[in-house]
């Protein structure tokens, strides 16, 4: 049995748990969306590489329940613009573009919903994911609850220290005004690519008239990055649960990141579900207004999926 295979076991065994009433093919369409295309890769990967690649599966598949398995298309595209437009990072500076533009009409909304569909439309690795989600399920509605899922994840994908949609933005706002669509003063538009956007000399450039502007290296490194990170944060965080709040909250949160569902995590620790709720709220709250304050509070609302 290969790695992959064993793997997808475990799936089967979470999947039959968290989501009983879903077909077998949707199972296991999951699954393959999970793995991805080139799963022989996993046999190359280092014990801390494929720890990661674990967790990096753990979080998509956190995404997808969260916010579009069981929403329609509408609904599910609407939570996907609306949780991109909630980061203060992208808001912020699609804010800024429009204040410097003589197109004040235009909301936020507006801008990330064209900078989204270009993403769709021309990026490389999109086009590959999309292609992937077609080979794995013919469902119109699963195939699209999988790809706006997959869209969040790459947007939010930091590279240096940014999420990648910013990149995206700046690619759309570059092409966008070579070909007319924008009335942002020359002068001012360099400003706020360079002050805004653009990364220290001693980091390299970064091509922002390029649609592929971030190689795959760059983004698998980020990717790997970010989820050492987020590991740092979650044990950071469950070892103040257990020692400041409650044993069982430590178990809560440990349950919750493996993409565990609150009617799961009642019957792993043999409790009443309602008494399972009162232990998010409590972790929730701590998380927000005492941990998150200190240690990467965008990260830690982030992966509660607040």
């Amino acid at each position: 049995m290969t790695l992959a295979e064993e793997i997808a076991d475990r799936w089967r065994l979470q999947l039959q748990s968290d989501l009983p009433k879903s077909s077998r093919s949707t199972h296991e369409t999951i699954i393959q969306w999970l793995l991805g295309e080139d799963q022989v890769r996993f046999d190359d990967l280092l014990p801390h590489q494929l720890e990661i690649a674990k967790q990096a599966m753990d979080y998509r598949y956190r995404i997808l329940c969260q916010r579009y398995l069981d929403a329609g298309p509408e609904r599910a595209y609407k939570g996907l613009i609306q949780r991109l437009s909630s980061l203060f990072l992208i808001r912020n500076k699609i804010r800024t573009w429009i204040a410097l533009s003589r197109d004040r009409q235009r909301s936020v909304v507006d801008v990330l919903q064209e900078v989204i569909q270009e993403l769709l439309q021309n990026d490389h690795y999109m086009q590959q994911q999309i292609a992937w989600i077609a080979q794995c399920t013919s469902d119109p509605r699963l195939r699209n609850a999988l790809v706006l899922a997959s869209t969040e994840e790459y947007c939010l994908r930091p590279i240096r220290n940014q999420p990648l949609l910013v990149y995206r933005f700046v690619n759309y706002l570059r092409r966008s005004q070579r070909g007319g669509m924008t009335q942002v003063p020359v002068a001012d538009f360099i400003r706020l690519v360079s002050e805004e956007i653009a990364p220290d000399d001693s980091e390299g450039s970064v091509s922002l008239l390029d649609g592929q502007a971030i190689t795959h290296y760059q983004e698998a490194q980020a990717q790997e990055q970010q989820q050492e990170l987020r590991q740092t944060i979650a044990q950071e965080f469950e070892s103040y649960l257990a020692e400041r709040v409650d044993p069982l909250a430590a178990e809560w949160l440990k349950l919750y990141l493996q993409g565990r569902s609150q009617e799961a995590i009642a019957q792993d620790l043999d409790m009443p579900i309602k008494q399972v709720y009162r232990l998010r709220e409590k972790v929730n709250y701590h998380a927000v207004r005492v941990f998150a304050s200190k240690n990467q509070p965008e990260l830690v609302t982030e992966w509660l999926g607040r």
